[in-house]
């Protein structure tokens, strides 16, 4: 296979492990001529040779938000892509209790490294206080690493994602914008808040109404309901584009439209967003990009190789939910 690819028997080996440190024209040379011969790898004979298992760890808290499940199944799949089995494990509260629980059989099956699907504070407390056999990374918005050589952070940079949304509104002329938030037990929920916060102030606008919700379109509907009794403002950023969903209900049921009478940015760009009525502006989360991106940090640091950390970027995704500011 290596004369096929025109490449040495040690590049090849280093793109069947997943190695970053092959460049990414010479990847895809060694993979055709992998497609050609029809290699498949053998895992149990590569775990003899290397001393390695060839399987990422992967710990989730099992929520049925869009986020973290969007972002197992990409997990998943990029391990596989990687030429890693991936071991999933459920974890619920106590996290104190639960998380070393799932970390130690993880490293009992002999993982060569854990990524934590870490959404809420407490669990990453939970995960700090775990010192691993191998290499932990934890996807948690916002969060810095601890310091610790073995356990590190990465994420998309929601933040940003939300001064975008913010600064889309504000560029649209609106001065009076709201943000009706996600659970700030939740690190995406904090740091959407502060882009928020963050974009007004640079701005010189004073942050208009906020709630804390719990991302359901449910608490989003009932929201709206109250805004409709207290005052809608000129623009909401919703911390979710089920809060969005939720909000938009009230509204049209209540006879304000949108966006001619208020704008509305969501986040995520979950399936559907385009025919919501109206298209939902919203911030699109690129999960398979994180995801490739979060496997080869954790391959990087598996392999003692610097990658870079640097948080994926979000987009912002223009639709019919916004528009400009009504003036007089």
């Amino acid at each position: 296979m290596a004369q096929v690819a025109g490449v040495s028997y040690q590049t090849v080996s280093r793109v069947i492990t997943g190695s970053p440190s092959v460049s990414s024209a010479t990847r895809a040379r060694v993979l055709e001529a992998i497609a050609e011969v029809g290699y498949r790898r053998n895992k149990a004979a590569t775990a003899l040779v290397t001393n390695r298992s060839t399987t990422i760890g992967i710990v989730t808290d099992g929520s049925p938000r869009y986020g973290p499940v969007a972002t197992l199944l990409a997990l998943e799949s990029a391990a596989r892509e990687a030429g890693y089995g991936s071991a999933v494990v459920g974890v619920k509260e106590p996290y104190d209790r639960t998380v070393p629980e799932a970390m130690g059989s993880l490293g009992d099956t002999g993982v060569d490294g854990i990524i934590v699907i870490a959404p809420l504070r407490a669990m990453a407390t939970a995960v700090r206080k775990v010192h691993a056999d191998v290499p932990v990374e934890m996807i948690a918005a916002g969060v810095s690493s601890s310091g610790r050589e073995r356990l590190f952070t990465f994420s998309e940079n929601q933040e940003l994602g939300a001064r975008m949304a913010t600064q889309h509104l504000i560029d649209l002329g609106h001065r009076d914008i709201a943000h009706v938030g996600g659970s700030l037990a939740w690190f995406d929920g904090r740091v959407r808040k502060r882009g928020w916060e963050s974009a007004l102030r640079e701005a010189d606008l004073t942050p208009g109404f906020y709630a804390e919700g719990d991302w359901s379109p449910l608490w989003a509907y009932r929201t709206g309901l109250r805004l409709v009794r207290e005052g809608v403002p000129e623009a909401i950023f919703a911390a979710s584009d089920h809060t969005a969903l939720g909000l938009i209900r009230a509204f049209v049921e209540s006879g304000i439209r949108v966006p001619q009478d208020v704008s509305v940015v969501g986040f995520d760009d979950i399936e559907g967003c385009d025919v919501f009525l109206p298209p939902l502006t919203t911030v699109r989360q690129d999960f398979p990009a994180l995801a490739q991106a979060s496997i080869s940090v954790l391959i990087g640091s598996i392999e003692g190789i610097e990658v870079d950390r640097t948080p994926i970027p979000p987009a912002l995704v223009i639709r019919n939910s916004t528009t400009e500011r009504r003036r007089g």
